[in-house]
């Protein structure tokens, strides 16, 4: 779990909506994530505390994504909901089946959102003059 307390801080950050150096809430939540994890740790069968930690922060921020409006990171143009969806599938890479199941909506719902989402992410690069990615040109989809 020590190792990958990065990449969930920074799953965490995207989330927020906050910048890489100030990450009050982000941090706040990866801690109180991984304090549940650590819990129940005891009870972890086969299960594994990564995926675990993930859902936690997920939830968490599903309840108090209030809070987290405005902000300066990539994804401060998309709302709650959106930003939950994208860095869950295209961040952390979850599958539909288990996002819908975790945010309680269908996976043709989670399909829209996402989609909708990364067209929004790409008007706003484009309206701003960023570059989408590295190698990649403006509107094309990345081969499957």
């Amino acid at each position: 779990m020590a190792g990958a307390a990065g990449r969930l801080l920074h799953a965490a950050t995207l989330l927020t909506a906050e910048s890489r150096t100030a990450n009050p809430y982000a941090r706040a939540l990866l801690t109180a994530a991984l304090a549940h994890t650590y819990a129940v740790w005891t009870r972890l069968r086969d299960e594994d505390p990564y995926e675990l930690t993930r859902r936690d922060l997920a939830a968490r921020f599903a309840r108090t994504a209030w809070r987290y409006h405005g902000g300066r990171g990539p994804l401060a143009a998309l709302g709650p909901q959106e930003r939950l969806v994208v860095v869950l599938r295209l961040y952390e890479g979850v599958a539909e089946e288990q996002v819908a199941a975790l945010l309680g909506l269908s996976e043709a719902r989670v399909r829209a959102v996402c989609a909708r989402s990364v067209a929004a992410l790409r008007a706003s690069a484009r309206s701003t003059g960023t570059s989408p990615g590295p190698g990649r040109a403006p509107g094309r989809e990345r081969a499957a």
